[in-house]
């Protein structure tokens, strides 16, 4: 594609030209049998990548939709929920509760810190919560809590709702919902999926969809109760982005062919590139060691380079686009995405030419 340039960054990421066919497939009605058939095709491997029997939801929104909705829908108003938060996105999670009329209760660490099993115990102890909230993969930060650790302490409180946001970690590791007591995974299509932004992806347990029934003031589009009783007819609530889900289907079967263990080996691999990129050129990593994203590297600007300039030289000479740091990070960071179709080979065309521009 003339003029194109290539995304490295955490979202969107690179979209395949095979990926942009199957989201220009002529247009059906999203009410009729094709539609209904197309839904039901894909529900089988998507609920193989949740790791859930749980339908699976399609939702024309972004993530932050169902982050939202999760709140609403499970939490009563006035209902309390605590917000684990690390990130720019998760500490935005907790001002989108208030919003939404809860109250929200913070366990807050220092951005790239992770979130800590026991201190989860210790502040689920100290009150009664209604809802968790948590961020597997803080992609504002390249940090991954240890979701395994804290699904574990989650289960000695039955009666709190475990939201879990694997946008930027979905499918790039093995994130059994049902194994690990998860009542809302959710995860957007602008990711590790590769797709357009614009769809968001989720399943919700039995038990969630049970609290929804006695919530009030749910709203309509993010109604759980009407993504169920759609989804029993390989319907949606409202009209879908058919393109999307499209695409989607190309992709699944794509996970398919490649086989999700190679997938998860893969995506191991080019952040392992990258990882070793940054030692060897002298710089830091912004996330606690242990707790670094597999799928995108938040790279501290140990060596205090211009990050504007250099992510600029690097657009304009090799048509490459890296992220020049989120919020206040910007500039004190840099990060790199190593998710969705990336491949050994394209990664470490990446990093030949990041030294390149890094010369100057």
């Amino acid at each position: 594609m003339s003029g194109h340039v290539k995304l490295f960054i955490p979202g969107p990421t690179e979209v395949s030209e095979k990926t942009f066919r199957a989201f220009c497939t002529p247009m059906i009605g999203h009410r009729g049998s094709d539609f209904k058939a197309l839904y039901g095709e894909i529900q089988p491997k998507l609920q193989n990548l949740f790791g859930t029997k749980r339908p699976v939801f399609l939702s024309t929104s972004s993530a932050w939709g169902i982050m939202e909705g999760a709140i609403r829908n499970l939490v009563p108003i006035g209902g309390k929920v605590l917000c684990c938060m690390c990130g720019a996105f998760s500490d935005k999670w907790f001002d989108v509760s208030r919003r939404c009329g809860r109250e929200a209760i913070g366990l807050q660490v220092e951005w790239g810190k992770p979130i800590l099993p026991d201190e989860v115990q210790k502040v689920l102890s100290s009150d009664n919560f209604d809802a968790m909230t948590l961020i597997h993969n803080e992609t504002s930060c390249g940090l991954r809590n240890p979701l395994w650790d804290i699904a574990e302490v989650m289960k000695k409180f039955p009666k709190v709702m475990f939201i879990v946001d694997t946008v930027s970690s979905f499918s790039t590791q093995w994130i059994p919902m049902d194994e690990l007591g998860i009542d809302v995974m959710l995860t957007g299509s602008q990711k590790a999926l590769a797709l357009p932004p614009g769809l968001a992806l989720f399943a919700v347990s039995e038990r969630a969809m049970e609290r929804a029934t006695k919530v009030e003031g749910r709203g309509y589009y993010f109604d759980f109760l009407e993504f169920a009783k759609n989804a029993e007819q390989n319907m949606t609530p409202s009209t879908p982005s058919i393109s999307h889900i499209f695409a989607l289907r190309s992709k699944l079967e794509e996970i398919e062919n490649e086989g999700l263990e190679k997938r998860f080996q893969r995506h191991s691999k080019t952040n392992a590139l990258v990882h070793e990129w940054v030692k060897q050129n002298g710089f830091g990593f912004f996330a606690q060691e242990g707790y670094r994203s597999v799928s995108l590297t938040c790279v501290e600007n140990t060596r205090g380079i211009d990050v504007a300039a250099w992510v600029k030289r690097l657009r304009e000479r090799h048509g490459l686009q890296i992220d020049g740091g989120y919020g206040k990070l910007k500039g004190k960071t840099f990060r790199i995405s190593n998710m969705g179709d990336e491949t050994e080979d394209s990664i470490r065309d990446l990093l030949a030419k990041l030294d390149d521009t890094l010369k100057n």
